[in-house]
């Protein structure tokens, strides 16, 4: 009989639920949306997370039952946003809504805690901000210090709705723990979070790899659900979610993200470190590094301009690669990787038609994405194998063809590259097969590869090297 596995995704604007087969394919989805408000950008109630993963099961689950037997459900595992987290008491209840990735609030917080872990851990994470998990454990500590005295467990997104299918909410995964001060490469709660902030180590959940079983199906929702006593995985984070269901999960293998920002993220056998923090590195479940970082480039600039004739351009733009112009379509000033810049602003020749700017601007991108890779390849001293892809920018064909040709590799685009689908295939890294490794090989499917060409690679190669000198005469590199 096939095995079945699924995914929990609960992101900002909803939750979405899929189960795929034994080989990868999709047998069922389902999604709930949330409104996003002001609020649910800092706050967000767990119980509605709950209640929505819940109802999703439902609507998914009940019409597979007349096609497939539900009985061979095997396991299903949760991803979220990275630095979400929730204090809960000693029922696992929450003591206060989730505290978001996105709540710019402990915006103090997050400068003390990067002080304080440079001064005393200066060889682990440090990158900390608004937007970690420590910072936000820190301010809300300080903010209510009356239900701090209540406080049995701080949990991560994804943590919340693992512990309500199984019941354990003490067990959290690496790429979760990361911004929450977690040292990934020791394997401890380091002692600094105990001597300079107001945290008690029994808040704290043991920490093990993502994939990790850690409870069966709770009986009275495998009576409801229609399920077997199937196996709860620990989870992983959103962006490492989507790597894996990119297929970026052996050393040498890395995923580039194009969405509103563009995000690289890869795999190494030794942890990565980069002096100006640009890059930081999460636990891979077998031992290898996870490095990534992000861009404040992107597509974003097609959204705001392009978005009405998006396929006319995209025609036109195949007959117009290589352009020769130099364009960088940053909408906003500074930048952040794969460079740290406070002045670099976007740029672009003047005078130019709809669909040579288009073309330019996705040039730009292509560029800044082999800077990045470059970067990668200087500070790990291995390789760059192969890229993989995901978001909006991948379906773009032209995009693909500068891609490969600016970057000098092939790029491959998986057919189903969503966070959900990345939780399911680590349900069955370690209940189906034997690694991570060997659950990507069977359960992810390339769509498309794009080999480059010798007369393009050699064009770009030129024109990425005005790009880069013109960020260096602009101040922006140096």
């Amino acid at each position: 009989m096939p095995a079945y596995f699924i995914g929990i995704d609960v992101g900002t604007q909803g939750v979405r639920v899929v189960l795929i087969d034994e080989n990868g394919t999709v047998q069922g989805n389902q999604e709930e949306v949330f409104p996003l408000t002001d609020r649910s950008r800092e706050e967000q109630s767990p119980r509605q997370w709950w209640a929505a993963c819940l109802h999703c099961l439902r609507m998914m689950l009940h019409p597979l039952r007349k096609t497939i037997d539900l009985q061979q459900v095997k396991a299903a595992a949760v991803t979220s946003t990275s630095g979400t987290v929730i204090p809960l008491d000693s029922r696992n209840e929450p003591l206060h809504d989730a505290l978001m990735y996105s709540d710019p609030r402990p915006a103090a917080e997050g400068k003390y805690c990067k002080a304080v872990a440079e001064q005393y851990h200066a060889d682990g994470y440090t990158g900390f901000n608004a937007s970690s998990g420590l910072s936000k454990i820190v301010w809300f500590v300080n903010q209510f210090p009356e239900k701090a005295s209540q406080i049995r467990t701080w949990i991560h997104a994804a943590d919340y709705i693992s512990g309500m299918l199984c019941g354990n909410f003490r067990v959290t995964d690496y790429t979760n723990a990361l911004k929450s001060g977690y040292d990934v490469h020791h394997d401890e709660w380091p002692d600094y979070l105990f001597e300079q902030f107001p945290l008690k180590r029994e808040w704290m959940q043991t920490v093990v790899p993502s994939g990790q079983p850690i409870g069966e199906l709770r009986s009275e929702l495998a009576n409801e659900l229609g399920l077997s006593q199937l196996t709860i995985v620990s989870g992983m984070t959103d962006g490492c979610a989507s790597q894996i269901a990119s297929g970026a999960v052996r050393p040498g293998d890395w995923n580039t993200t194009i969405g509103t920002t563009l995000v690289v993220k890869g795999v190494t056998t030794q942890e990565l470190n980069d002096p100006e923090g640009r890059l930081y590195s999460h636990r891979h479940p077998e031992g290898f590094w996870m490095p990534g970082g992000a861009s404040n480039i992107g597509a974003d600039w097609i959204t705001a301009h392009f978005k009405e004739h998006l396929a006319e351009l995209n025609l036109a733009a195949a007959n117009l690669i290589p352009t020769g112009f130099i364009a960088y379509p940053l909408r906003q000033q500074g930048e952040r990787f794969p460079f740290i810049s406070a002045i670099a602003r976007g740029f672009a020749p003047d005078g130019l038609s709809d669909a040579e700017l288009f073309t330019a601007n996705m040039e730009g991108v292509a560029y800044i994405e082999r800077y990045a890779y470059e970067l990668i390849e200087s500070l790990s001293g291995e390789r760059v194998k192969a890229i993989y892809t995901a978001g909006g920018a991948s379906n773009s064909d032209t995009w693909l063809t500068i891609r490969s040709n600016v970057l000098k590799r092939p790029v491959y685009k998986c057919t189903q590259v969503t966070g959900s689908v990345g939780a399911a295939i680590l349900a069955a890294s370690q209940t189906q097969f034997h690694s991570l490794t060997q659950a990507a090989q069977m359960l992810t499917q390339i769509d498309k590869e794009v080999q480059p060409s010798k007369e393009l690679m050699l064009a770009y190669d030129r024109n990425y090297q005005r790009f880069i000198q013109t960020l260096q005469e602009k101040g922006f590199l140096t």
